[in-house]
């Protein structure tokens, strides 16, 4: 009976170790190497306190503030080395009928805090003809 309390007593310690890491070794595996393929954000995420979902918003706020224009969302975001690239797109000159509209694309350049150190208009486009449109000026 004395070796039956040992087994319960060194199965508990193993209940009590694995109860700290709840996932099998598999899953640990498994869960360990979406990290490294995605480890440049959370690297600039770490140095500016900040997430992706900050950045994207301070860079359309900044493009909205900045162009004046009406912002239509964020179509990219990467960390940089010093900072973040967010590209947003804008509508440029509204027309009718509305699938004649002007839109363009801007890229803010910002600090890892999310404060902006410059922009550029990237391309100009007619609505639906995003990629089609040549150099896009």
């Amino acid at each position: 009976m004395s070796e039956g309390k040992n087994r319960e007593s060194q199965g508990s310690g193993l209940v009590r170790t694995s109860a700290k890491k709840p996932e099998p070794v598999g899953e640990a595996e498994r869960t360990t190497e979406p990290e490294r393929t995605t480890e440049p954000e959370p690297v600039a995420r770490k140095a500016s306190g900040l997430s992706t979902t900050e950045v994207a918003g301070a860079g359309l706020r900044q493009i909205a503030d900045l162009t004046g224009k009406e912002v239509i969302g964020v179509t990219s975001i990467k960390p940089l080395e010093d900072g973040w690239s967010v590209e947003v797109e804008t509508i440029e000159d509204r027309r009718i009928p509305s699938s004649s509209d002007l839109l363009a694309v801007y890229e803010a350049q910002l600090a890892t805090d999310g404060a902006l150190l410059g922009y550029q208009r990237k391309k100009r486009y007619a609505r639906g003809w995003g990629d089609k449109g040549g150099d896009g000026t």
